[in-house]
């Protein structure tokens, strides 16, 4: 992929992240307004998850869409410092598979893999 495909694969990605972000930040507004204006006991509802279950599930999609973000803004900078697709932690090449489905990666899979806890 071509550095200027390879900007243009992250400027999207940021994008959609961003438009998820300001759709999650609505929905959490949601969730806590509808709190606000039940005074249903969330923790016996019959009906399924509490109000506390989907505030917490909307708050953890949307740290995660966050950090998303904060990972590509990274990525971008990279491109410009023209390290982008080196791994950060032993400098070999980021093999061009693995930048497709992780644009934002920082490591190898040699180095991914040390990183993981023995099963």
């Amino acid at each position: 992929m071509s550095s200027t495909s390879t900007r243009e694969t992250l400027r999207r990605a940021r994008a959609d992240t961003e438009r998820q972000i300001a759709a999650l930040t609505g929905d959490l507004a949601a969730v806590i307004d509808a709190s606000r204006a039940s005074n249903a006991d969330d923790e016996h509802d019959p009906e399924g998850a509490t109000i506390g279950f989907e505030r917490a599930q909307v708050s953890a999609l949307l740290d995660s869409a966050r950090r998303r973000l904060a990972d590509l803004d990274d990525a971008l900078r990279r491109c410009e410092e023209g390290t982008y697709g080196a791994c950060e932690r032993c400098g070999r090449p980021i093999p061009a598979e693995r930048l497709d489905l992780l644009p934002s990666t920082r490591t190898c899979v040699a180095c991914a893999a040390r990183r993981r806890p023995p099963a």
